[in-house]
């Protein structure tokens, strides 16, 4: 099973007064594309999915981004009331990067990775299931 999702989050304008000059900065569009894959293979997701079995081992949450060159992002790994967050940098746009999670065999159930952005806010959801 493939699992691609997409979302874009516009920005709000930022605007600044300060004696009495407005000065305005456009609206800034980050798009994000995210897989979940069990291996990174040449830069690429590899055997992606959204349903994996107790002896996983270790998954990646694979995110191309766009719109966001030299920010960061965050990807915030829950399980239960646990989360572990990884910060990533983005370079370029677009820019791949990924991050991964070692994932016990007890560690079954419902997960989910949020992609966050600089300022913490959520702009996408991965959801799979161990187990």
């Amino acid at each position: 099973m493939h699992v691609r999702l997409r979302s874009v989050v516009t920005a709000v304008a930022l605007v600044v007064f300060g004696a009495g000059v407005a000065n305005a900065q456009e609206p800034m569009d980050i798009s994000v594309d995210a897989v979940l894959a069990r291996d990174i293979v040449d830069r690429m997701p590899a055997d992606t999915g959204s349903m994996f079995s107790p002896d996983v081992g270790k998954l990646f949450l694979w995110t191309k981004v766009a719109g966001a060159e030299g920010e960061s992002i965050s990807h915030v790994w829950i399980h239960g009331p646990h989360e572990a967050a990884v910060e990533l940098n983005v370079g370029g746009s677009p820019w791949r990067t990924w991050s991964s999670r070692k994932i016990n065999p007890e560690w079954t159930g419902e997960w989910r990775v949020e992609i966050r952005n600089a300022s913490g806010e959520v702009i996408e959801t991965i959801r799979f299931t161990v187990g």
